[in-house]
């Protein structure tokens, strides 16, 4: 049989009330090579998986303190755990709480009394899809590093990322956008100039205009964007907005010249709050607007057919609102 954890990788949490069976579940487990973590209620196990690493959790359904439908809901309620999978563990039989189980996000069931080589099997299942998880989150992290660093290499450009990320998720909440659009945009205001690593250094910090050579040089970074994000199948609804954040409404920008709402929503949204913050931050030939002075300067460029009307109206809403200010948009 195959090890579940190779270099004793893989730490399982095993809660359950009933000491022999949390004995037997921990024995069982580390047989196949796996670190044990015991909890003995649901408080206990919650404070585990928040406090230490947690590669699965097996739950018991009726616990003291936290039933584990409760521990199970707040493990997939929490951006940091939920990626954890949560195998339920119950003796109840009818299809209500099989039901509720899947509502509170759990990601299989065990009977009791359990079957060993059941419960291995699917402990071993969820394993390797937590493995593939968390290359995936590696990956995603080894860009984002990518596009920091990139960032870093220009004084003027420092926390340009952060704050196009929170100003892009912002508006995509005042205009209602699922969640997964907004995932997408705060993901790409990370690595929306994560092309720039093709790019000299010499273009990326010239303080002086670009050469039309210079300028293809640049004008080319959103497709080499799109080409080192491409392989991550999580980026889907992230690449179009790599691509098309510098298109414009009149089809004047680069690097498919798409015009109007051919331009996709994110990749517009992106390039409004984009327009916003090189703006607002200072930069080698002139100093910093304040914020009524960019909006300004958007509305100009709004008549001249780059950017789009109603995003930057919507855009301008959020910045003069109360929270938009206390928010430092």
């Amino acid at each position: 049989m195959t090890s579940l954890a190779s270099n004793d990788s893989a730490t399982v949490l095993v809660a359950d009330d009933d000491a022999t069976v949390r004995e037997l579940f921990a024995h069982w487990l580390r047989g196949e090579g796996c670190r044990v973590i015991q909890a003995e209620n649901g408080k206990a196990a919650l404070e585990k998986v928040l406090t230490q690493r947690v590669d699965l959790a097996l739950v018991d359904v009726l616990m003291p303190c936290r039933s584990g439908f409760a521990v199970c809901r707040a493990i997939k309620s929490r951006p940091e755990t939920r990626l954890i999978p949560v195998v339920l563990v119950t003796g109840l039989q009818n299809s209500e709480d099989r039901i509720q189980g899947i509502e509170c996000g759990a990601d299989d069931f065990i009977n009791k009394p359990a079957d060993k080589q059941e419960l291995l099997a699917r402990v071993r299942s969820l394993l390797r899809l937590k493995q593939f998880t968390d290359e995936l989150e590696n990956a995603e992290t080894v860009l984002c590093s990518l596009a920091l660093g990139i960032e870093a290499k220009d004084p003027y450009t420092q926390g340009h990322c952060e704050r196009l990320s929170q100003y892009a998720v912002a508006l995509a909440e005042l205009l209602g956008l699922p969640e997964e659009q907004k995932v997408a945009l705060r993901r790409a205001g990370v690595v929306h100039d994560i092309g720039k690593v093709h790019v000299p250094d010499s273009i990326l910090t010239k303080p002086g205009p670009l050469t039309p050579q210079e300028r293809r040089i640049m004008e080319d970074h959103p497709v080499a964007g799109e080409k080192i994000c491409a392989p991550l199948k999580s980026f889907r609804l992230v690449l179009p907005i790599i691509r098309h954040h510098h298109e414009r409404m009149d089809g004047s920008g680069y690097p498919d010249g798409l015009p109007g709402q051919q331009i996709p929503v994110t990749a517009r949204i992106l390039a409004t709050v984009d327009v916003y913050d090189a703006l607002t931050t200072n930069r080698p030939y002139r100093k910093a607007l304040a914020p009524e002075q960019a909006l300004g300067v958007m509305k100009e460029e709004v008549q001249r057919g780059w950017w789009d009307a109603a995003l930057t109206e919507e855009f301008q809403r959020l910045v003069c609102s109360p929270a938009g200010s206390a928010g430092g948009l």
